[in-house]
C-alpha cells in the first residue's frame, strides 16, 4: 500500500455521480480518468496542468475511454483553478504535487503557487467536499514544498476542515505521501 493507493479509496469513498470535481494536476490524466467514471456521464471533471503534453496524454486517454466529454481541460496552473468555478461548488479536488511520474524531474509543483492552490480549494469545496493531496518529494525539488504545504495546513480552520496526514515511517527513500481533508 502505498501513499497513491489510499488517496484513490479516499476519493473513491467519496465521489459519486453527478459530482463536480477538479484534478488540479493532471499529469498523464489517471486521475481524470478516474474522477470522470465516479462522476459519470452527468457529473463534470476539469483537469489542469501547466504541461502541454500532461495535457496532450490526458486528452489522448480520457478519448481512447470514451470519457472526454466528462471533462474540460485547461492549460494553467493550479494556482488559478478559481477561474473555472465557483465558490462552493466543487465536490472533490485532487493534487499530485512534485514532478510529473516519468517525466522531467526539473519541472515540478512550487510552494508558492500549491499553497495558493489550496487555499483556493478549501473556498471552492462544497460542505461535505473533499480535497486530496499526493505530496512527492526529494529529487530535484527537495522538501522545501513538502514542508510549506505541512506549515500550511497548521493554519487552516479547524473549525471548518477536518485534515489528516498520512507518515509511513518505516518507508525509506522519500516515500510520497497522501493528506485529506474535510469540508466540515
Amino acid at each position: 500500500m502505498n501513499g497513491l493507493d489510499l488517496s484513490h479509496r479516499f476519493i473513491k469513498e467519496h465521489v459519486r455521480p453527478g459530482h463536480t470535481c477538479i484534478d488540479a494536476t493532471a499529469g498523464r490524466g489517471k486521475d481524470t480518468l478516474m474522477l470522470c467514471q465516479l462522476v459519470g456521464h452527468s457529473g463534470h471533471v476539469i483537469a489542469m496542468d501547466i504541461q502541454e503534453d500532461a495535457l496532450r496524454q490526458t486528452r489522448q486517454l480520457l478519448e481512447e475511454q470514451g470519457w472526454s466529454h466528462v471533462a474540460e481541460l485547461h492549460l494553467d496552473s493550479h494556482s488559478n483553478m478559481y477561474r473555472y468555478t465557483e465558490p462552493e461548488s466543487v465536490n472533490c479536488i485532487v493534487f499530485n504535487f512534485g514532478w510529473l511520474p516519468g517525466g522531467d524531474h526539473n519541472i515540478f509543483t512550487r510552494k508558492e503557487t500549491s499553497i495558493a492552490a489550496i487555499q483556493q480549494g478549501l473556498n471552492l469545496l462544497k460542505p461535505g467536499g473533499i480535497m486530496s493531496l499526493t505530496v512527492y518529494y526529494g529529487r530535484n525539488n527537495g522538501y522545501e514544498e513538502r514542508d510549506a504545504i505541512l506549515e500550511f495546513l497548521r493554519t487552516v480552520d479547524d473549525t471548518k476542515y477536518t485534515i489528516m496526514v498520512v507518515d509511513f515511517p518505516n518507508r525509506k527513500k522519500d516515500p510520497p505521501f497522501p493528506v485529506f481533508i474535510i469540508k466540515d
